[in-house]
């Protein structure tokens, strides 16, 4: 039997523990003596949720080294032990505590280090890098006696970091050097919504700016002075400015190295040297290093490969992310920035929902070579198979951003991949792997990850896995988990019914009762938000409710592209006294505000900034207004045309059936946003056809349709009942609003949630005209607690001294956003573009 060799691995982070993984795991790992030096004083851990740290993970629950790994696959490891010298000439590695080990073969994994600028006062006390547990554990120290921390940086990590000063109590901000966040990944217009919704959150955002030192501070302990004179002060600094690879050792040795850093490795990952290896942050390979944990997965594998005597080689990696900053979806794909010869662009900007997309590409629109995804990222699976792939485009590639374009379907799914379609980065996992893993009896997210390691990574893919899973699920006729998340084993309706039964109050306390652990995530916080706003219709920005809602109901308001906020005074039935209409107009003239009058038969009032909106809600709530719920998914508007009241056409009194309607269900929280209109006669003047719920007059009563909507798709409202009396048709749409509200999904409109209904239409009246559930005179009582409960939540909002310190453009300032800029046009302001905006920064400089 031939000796065995020994083999050595420098760094045990996340891609040096992958591949001792990898090797144990393969035919060749008895060839080997394993020896494994790891810096730190605790052996692999994961970097990429470091920021979970924060959130209740300790360092055990972040370790990726299952127990008795090391003693179980005879490795032996060095931990606190720094390998400080290689001898190439004579194979010996040499470590700070004086081991000297011999080696045949030699892996480099020994990652990267926090770049730290070199401004005067980088090094002072409370000056931190965002890298190791050790660094959390300093920065969870120091935040004991702060209240302000800042970000140097306002890449990928940086915007982490910040999530993590936010997480430890601190008022946080992000300094960018760039114009804009996260410039490698995203475009101006992407970057802009992301700064937009991450200031919402409470993070002040500055970009272009240099810091040049710092120093003692006024009223914290630091003073960050940037090169434009401006100033800002913040008791812990977290530098988050780009990282370098630890390539000092290599070079010592000889070793090649780039010449911007890294060691040079080949197709086959090998260094210069025929018998060392690298792997991971430390390795450049064609001029390019990669800082994602994927391509260093991806050369541990072809190093086993390799050792193996197997062909396999390093053919770079797609870089292409997705990630939740904040909570806010970002996703970056290919070419974002365009810069292919004759790429086109399609961009779509949802203000009021905060939204941007933009597609990137060929000139002959048949493939995509790039995206970027803020606010909502859903599509980041199907556009990223559609680049891997080289998928061809629908015949309108805009509508893979689009809300939806006619009856056109734009979803790639499963099936249309191939085999071969990567599913999973991180461990290469394809389709066809997961197809066989399933035929082999997998039948569930964990089985495949127990089985083929899938989304154990950095979690990008799951839903995409997800998604494969159940297709083959169905496939072979087993019923499909329908669970909301991993969080709950229940659908909305099943959430939605346990909180009802059992009176639950809080997330908590479900989670507590009837979750897996955990702190939820995105889907089943923003789900039991609604549920426990629309069941309980209590105080939105009640404490225990705060952490659940989305960034317009956190501030009562929708944010627009430019930063600033819109403020819709309630108009019940598109009604207003002249006195009402002088009051608005006097409010938006003192606070400079664009009126427009809306499709909802209202007037909108746009360009408050943050700090200005308690302000002009005390004027207005003194005027006789009342919230208009934009900015919930809840009633928004009863529109109503004149009637019999003003008409020689009309029938019956529509608007003040409208105004007692919209009073009626004002601020009634659902699934999605809900409209009404009510016409006075059958000229259809409100345009009641096309609500979620329409009322029109005839002689002989009223006619009620259900679930219609505008929008990108619209559809015609279906008619539920005729010639009804007022009092039935109250009753009725109690009992239609109240069962969507228990059973649709999650951010589910009324047409498509009776779509999916078994039985549609005809259901629907069973259950609500006929009582075949028996639960009508549940329905009715529902709503009448809602009816009760209703408050105006600017009224309470204002009344409540605590309430109003959110309302703040910086947390720790009374000053205002700078970077809010508008220009006249029409005889009213409008937020200048991106051009306007260059004039006015030179006008100001000159």
């Amino acid at each position: 039997m031939s000796k065995k060799q020994t083999l050595v691995v420098i760094g045990n982070g996340m891609v040096g523990h992958n591949f001792l993984e990898n090797l144990v795991a393969s035919d060749i790992k008895d060839n080997y003596d394993i020896v494994t030096f790891c810096e730190e004083v605790r052996p692999a851990y994961d970097r990429v949720h470091l920021t979970e740290f924060f959130s209740g993970k300790s360092a055990k629950d972040l370790s990726m080294v299952t127990e008795g790994f090391f003693e179980n696959n005879n490795i032996k490891i060095h931990l606190g032990d720094k390998a400080v010298e290689i001898d190439t000439r004579n194979k010996f590695v040499t470590s700070a505590k004086g081991a000297a080990i011999s080696y045949d073969k030699l892996v480099l994994a020994t990652g990267s280090y926090p770049f730290v600028p070199p401004v005067s006062g980088h090094d002072r006390d409370n000056c931190f890098v965002y890298r190791t547990i050790e660094d959390l554990e300093a920065m969870t120290e120091a935040a004991k006696s702060s209240k302000v921390g800042a970000v140097i940086g306002g890449g990928l990590l940086g915007l982490e970091a910040a999530k993590a000063l936010q997480d430890l109590k601190l008022k946080t901000h992000v300094v960018q050097f760039s114009p804009r966040l996260m410039s490698a990944q995203l475009d101006m217009g992407g970057a802009q919504m992301l700064a937009n919704k991450i200031e919402a959150l409470g993070v002040s955002v500055l970009t272009g700016k240099n810091t040049t030192k710092i120093i003692d501070g006024d009223n914290c302990k630091h003073k960050l002075v940037f090169a434009d004179g401006s100033e800002l002060e913040t008791d812990i600094v977290l530098f988050s400015t780009g990282i370098r690879p630890r390539d000092e050792i290599a070079r010592a040795s000889g070793i090649e190295v780039g010449a911007r850093g890294g060691i040079v490795i080949d197709d086959q990952c090998k260094t210069s040297d025929p018998d060392i290896y690298a792997i991971g942050e430390c390795a450049v390979w064609k001029e390019q290093t990669f800082g994602l944990v994927a391509p260093g997965y991806s050369m541990a594998r072809t190093v086993v490969a390799n050792l193996a005597e197997q062909y396999a080689v390093f053919e770079g990696a797609d870089m292409s992310t997705k990630l939740k900053l904040n909570g806010v979806d970002v996703a970056s794909i290919g070419d974002a920035h365009a810069k292919t010869e004759g790429a086109l662009v399609y961009t779509y900007q949802n203000g009021a929902d905060e939204i941007y997309k933009r597609l990137v590409v060929s000139q002959d629109k048949k493939k995509l070579l790039g995206a970027v995804l803020v606010g909502d990222a859903s599509g980041y699976g199907t556009l990223l198979q559609y680049t891997l792939n080289n998928i061809d485009l629908p015949e309108h590639p805009d509508t893979l951003i689009l809300p939806g374009r006619s009856d056109e379907s734009v979803g790639l799914g499963p099936d249309a991949l191939p085999a071969s379609a990567q599913i999973c980065s991180c461990f290469d996992v394809t389709k066809g792997e997961i197809c066989s893993a399933i035929e082999s009896g997998c039948s569930s997210m964990a089985d495949l990850k127990v089985e083929t390691k899938a989304t154990t990574g950095c979690g990008g893919c799951s839903a995409l896995l997800k998604s494969v899973l159940d297709s083959e699920l169905e496939k072979s006729g087993i019923t499909v988990n329908t669970d909301i998340c991993e969080h709950f084993a229940h659908t909305r309706r099943d959430l939605y019914n346990i909180i009802m039964v059992e009176n639950i109050k809080s997330f908590d306390t479900l989670l507590e009762k009837h979750g897996t652990g955990g702190n939820g995530c995105e889907i089943c916080r923003q789900a039991v938000g609604s549920i426990l706003a629309s069941y309980w219709n209590d105080y939105i920005l009640k404490q225990e409710h705060l952490s659940l809602q989305d960034t317009n109901d956190t501030f009562l308001a929708n944010m627009q592209k430019d930063g600033t906020y819109s403020v819709v005074p309630r108009m019940t039935g598109g009604e207003v006294t002249p006195d009402g209409l002088i009051a608005v107009g006097q409010i938006a003239k003192k606070y400079k505000l664009y009126t427009k009058i809306t499709g909802g038969q209202r007037v909108d009032l746009f360009g408050a900034r943050v700090d200005q909106l308690p302000l002009i809600w005390e004027e207005l709530i003194a005027a006789g207004f009342e919230s208009g719920h934009a900015y919930g998914k809840s009633l928004r508007t009863v529109k109503s045309c004149v009637g019999s009241t003003w008409c020689r056409f009309g029938v019956d009194d529509s608007v003040g059936l409208a105004v007692e309607l919209e009073n009626r269900y004002k601020g009634l929280r659902a699934p999605h946003k809900i409209k009404f209109a009510v016409s006075g006669c059958t000229r259809e003047c409100a345009e009641a056809q096309s609500k979620d719920i329409g009322v029109i007059a005839t002689e002989g009563g009223w006619n009620m349709y259900v679930c219609g909507n505008g929008g990108m798709k619209p559809r015609h409202g279906d008619l539920f009942a005729t010639n009804l009396d007022k009092e039935t048709l109250i009753k009725y749409i109690d009992r239609v609003l109240t069962f969507y509200v228990r059973s649709a999904d999650r951010l589910q409109r009324t047409s498509v949630w009776m779509e999916n209904m078994e039985g549609g239409l005809d259901y629907l009246k069973s259950v609500v005209i006929d009582d075949k559930l028996g639960i009508c005179s549940s329905l009715e009582k529902q709503m009448q607690h809602v009816v009760e409960n209703y408050q105006c939540e600017w009224k309470t909002t204002i009344a409540d001294e605590s309430k109003l310190k959110r309302f703040r453009t910086f947390i720790n300032s009374d000053k205002t956003d700078d970077n809010i800029l508008f220009v006249e046009e029409r005889g009213q302001i409008r937020p200048a573009n991106e051009q306007e905006r260059e004039h006015a920064a030179v006008a100001e400089e000159v």
